[in-house]
């Protein structure tokens, strides 16, 4: 059946050794529309990212652009500004008509942490081709934070599809209408448009900005940093800011949007034309995000925005990024923020679950 794979069939995947892992993959790695990957035990520090390129060994890439390795046994830190390949724990041999997409996990991406997934003969970052037989591995930039890594922590996430699964407009504007999707007007263009909000209800604090010169952050540390150490407030009374080049920014949208338990969606970029800025597109968003039981109540989406060449003025409402929504082949057993340890359901502007509460 066509549509992204559900929990149930991941684990169907996981006992015919479609997926595999070294050691055994855990049931807490198993999302509702996606499978949680693992850090190995040694990091490459390279000189460049790079492809494997097609009919190439990442493996033997690495004997080109290597300059040291780093044991992760015991933790080490990744630095920012430098480039590192991790093989992951898990292996693939999946069968033709199956393909797969990852992306970095939400804390992930709200850490300003560049993680992509790479594979032997791979032509293009996290796009896996159907019928890939072979290992995976993660390439890891930390942009705006050092991190201290181990074996076996979970930066990001693989998605597996059959067929042609993406709602294009129409589809798109009849679920809108059946089941609505987001709260207001709802933009359908290519996908679901939100837009960012700089005027918080009863506040004037309407984002973060990362400190350039911080500690590194544990990334076993839950609920544990102090957010100004690490972070500078972004205030607002105008209904607009300035971006400054090379800046990374935790902002949130207006919308509050819904994923219904029958769809999955992927954050996307709104127009290549806006070249001043990008937000950064982190995370898949799970059925069930921001459902309830009554129905769709939604929640916000977390934009992770850098700032490019030039300083840039945002406003607020500014259309900054989309919603691609994909259907599922089958509901998934378990929802998103159903009873698994869901951290941004029913989110508002937040930190990553490293910081703790703003005082």
């Amino acid at each position: 059946m066509t549509g992204v794979l559900p929990s149930q069939r991941l684990e169907q995947m996981i006992s015919n050794g479609q997926i595999s892992g070294a050691p055994a993959i855990i049931p807490e790695q198993i999302q509702p529309a996606s499978l949680d990957l693992r850090l190995g035990n040694i990091a490459y520090r390279v000189r460049a990212s790079f492809l494997a390129g097609h009919d190439r060994r990442v493996e033997d890439r690495l004997k080109e652009f290597e300059m040291h390795q780093i044991d992760l046994t015991d933790g080490a830190v990744l630095e920012k500004g430098c480039v590192y390949v991790v093989p992951l724990m898990e292996s693939l041999d999946l069968p033709d008509g199956l393909q797969a997409v990852a992306n970095a996990k939400s804390s992930t991406g709200r850490l300003d942490l560049l993680t992509r997934t790479i594979t032997d003969g791979g032509a293009e970052f996290d796009r896996i081709a159907p019928g890939y037989t072979g290992p995976l591995y993660a390439e890891i930039c930390p942009r705006s934070f050092s991190v201290l890594v181990r074996p076996g922590m979970r930066l990001n996430q693989i998605r597996f599809r059959e067929g042609q699964a993406v709602l294009d407009d129409a589809a798109l504007r009849a679920l809108h209408t059946s089941d609505v999707l987001v709260n207001g007007e709802a933009l359908i263009d290519d996908g679901l448009g939100f837009s960012v909000d700089l005027n918080l209800d009863s506040t004037d604090l309407v984002g973060y900005r990362a400190k350039p010169h911080t500690g590194v952050i544990d990334l076993d540390n839950i609920g544990y940093y102090d957010p100004a150490e690490y972070w500078e407030e972004v205030r607002c009374k105008d209904g607009q800011i300035i971006l400054d080049p090379g800046a990374f920014y935790i902002l949130v949208s207006r919308e509050a949007v819904h994923i219904p338990p029958a769809y999955a969606a992927e954050m996307a970029p709104y127009l290549a034309m806006v070249g001043e800025f990008r937000v950064h597109y982190a995370g898949f968003f799970d059925p069930g995000f921001g459902h309830s039981a009554a129905g769709g109540t939604g929640s916000r989406g977390v934009l992770e925005v850098r700032c490019h060449e030039a300083p840039f003025v945002l406003e607020h409402g500014q259309v900054v990024g989309r919603l691609v929504y994909e259907r599922m082949s089958e509901i998934p057993q378990q929802l998103y923020g159903s009873g698994i340890a869901s951290n941004y359901q029913g989110q508002g502007l937040k930190l990553s679950k490293h910081f703790a509460a703003p005082a």
